[in-house]
């Protein structure tokens, strides 16, 4: 039973992430369309953070003109710049929604020569409100196809990753049919997985886009699914010994009797 049980747990894996892998590269703008939302959400935060940073240029040499009135001089330009940075913040949702369409339509030339432009308007200078609208609009392209391109990579890697596992898992179950009880253990763990995975995609997919997109929680991820795979090799070509110690380990310290020895 736990056999077959574990072979339909790496067929399932295997029809699950392989496709979603491949569909990737036939139509590469498959991860942009799904996570539309999730893009338009961190879109909004990075456009914000920048607005945010803007500030007034040091000049020592103002100060030490002004003397004493410096301060009160500062807090009236600090005044100005608020109003500034809220007037743009005000015109964002506006300048956004124009920018999501051009961008949307996948043949727009504004989609080409990200790169160039996320380097010319990475430093976000103070200039009058029309120019800092134009440069908003064009730190908002650049950002966008730079946010797609990263997604699109995180979730091939989740995808890739995950189908190579399930692949082994399904490899070994045939190859080594007496490991059913050492492979039962890494397939659970896959199985659970993906079940979290699929259930935050189907019902918080702006959750999931964002643990992908997020370096310190996707990396955890990653190291997750490397120690199974580290497991199905073990199995695989070390008669799994250590997935042994590991499973009788776990067994012990729940206080089960339940134990297995290398295959």
């Amino acid at each position: 039973m736990k056999k077959q049980l574990l072979r339909a747990f790496g067929l399932l894996g295997v029809i699950l992430f392989v496709p979603l892998f491949l569909l990737t590269f036939s139509d590469p703008h498959t991860i942009e369309k799904s996570a539309s939302g999730f893009i338009e959400w961190k879109l909004k935060n990075d456009v914000d953070t920048k607005i945010d940073a803007i500030r007034w240029p040091q000049s020592q040499t103002l100060k030490t003109l002004l003397g004493t009135k410096a301060e009160a001089f500062n807090l009236q330009a600090d005044a100005k710049l608020a109003a500034y940075k809220q007037m743009l913040k005000n015109d964002v949702p506006a300048i956004l929604a124009e920018q999501l369409f051009k961008l949307r339509n996948l043949d727009c030339e504004c989609r080409k020569k990200w790169e160039e432009r996320l380097t010319n308007y990475i430093a976000f200078e103070i200039a009058t409100a029309e120019k800092a609208k134009e440069k908003l609009a064009d730190f908002m392209q650049a950002k966008y196809m730079a946010i797609v391109a990263k997604l699109t990579l995180d979730v091939r890697i989740f995808l890739g990753i995950n189908a190579l596992v399930f692949i082994l898992l399904l490899t070994v179950s045939f190859l080594k049919p007496e490991a059913t009880e050492h492979l039962f253990f890494p397939g659970v763990l896959l199985l659970l997985s993906s079940a979290i995975c699929s259930y935050f995609y189907l019902f918080e997919q702006n959750w999931f886009y964002t643990i992908l997109y997020n370096d310190y929680t996707g990396f955890g991820y990653l190291v997750y699914l490397l120690a199974v795979f580290a497991m199905l090799c073990d199995i695989a070509f070390n008669r799994a010994r250590i997935t042994t110690e590991i499973i009788n380990a776990m067994a012990s310290a729940v206080g089960s009797a339940f134990s297995v020895v290398p295959c």
